[in-house]
């Protein structure tokens, strides 16, 4: 591959970067091929050296994904981080995909129940109205209870999701290291 091709499918593959940053990274392989001519290499020869163009697309957009969810996070950067990383390969469908569901499971779960648990009193409330024989003072205040409960629940779940969201980001960062080789710095 010469280097307008490896140029035209890394420009190609990297479509969904903003425009600026995509003409960085074109410039900068573009350089890439200009000091390996001037060391005497083929185009052929640096384009092999540099790798597939769809693989380092790959690579930056999961790190282009993975800043975004550092700068501000919130699910749908969070998803659409998990799923550039998932582009990386088949191993990363076991090793991230399954902790991300296990996740978000964990999540769902703590948020449903507590703010189950709030609503007990309105529940109670519709029962007593539809059944207003079966009211019971013991069901109070086990409903109040629940009431307290839930807001407790609904207060650790809001700093367990950030510390999970924050864990799982990392998570990822050293994924795409790992994919990428490069835990000897890390």
């Amino acid at each position: 591959m010469n280097k307008q091709q490896f140029i035209n499918k890394l420009t190609e593959s990297l479509q969904r970067l903003p425009a600026n940053d995509r003409t960085d990274i074109v410039h900068d392989f573009e350089e890439h091929f200009e000091f390996g001519l001037q060391e005497g290499k083929s185009e052929e020869e640096i384009a092999a050296s540099l790798g597939s163009p769809a693989q380092i697309s790959k690579e930056l957009l999961a790190s282009y994904h993975l800043d975004q969810v550092d700068e501000k996070t919130s699910a749908g950067n969070m998803f659409r981080a998990v799923w550039a990383v998932l582009g990386l390969g088949f191993f990363n469908l076991v090793i991230v995909l399954g902790p991300f569901i296990a996740l978000v499971g964990v999540l769902v779960g703590g948020w449903v129940s507590g703010l189950a648990f709030i609503v007990s009193p309105l529940l109670l409330a519709l029962d007593t109205l539809l059944h207003p024989q079966s009211f019971n003072w013991f069901n109070l205040f086990v409903a109040i209870g629940l009431t307290g409960l839930g807001l407790l629940v609904v207060i650790a779940m809001m700093y367990v999701t950030q510390f999970f969201m924050k864990g799982f980001v990392r998570y990822l960062h050293f994924n795409v290291r790992f994919v990428k080789g490069g835990l000897k710095d890390a």
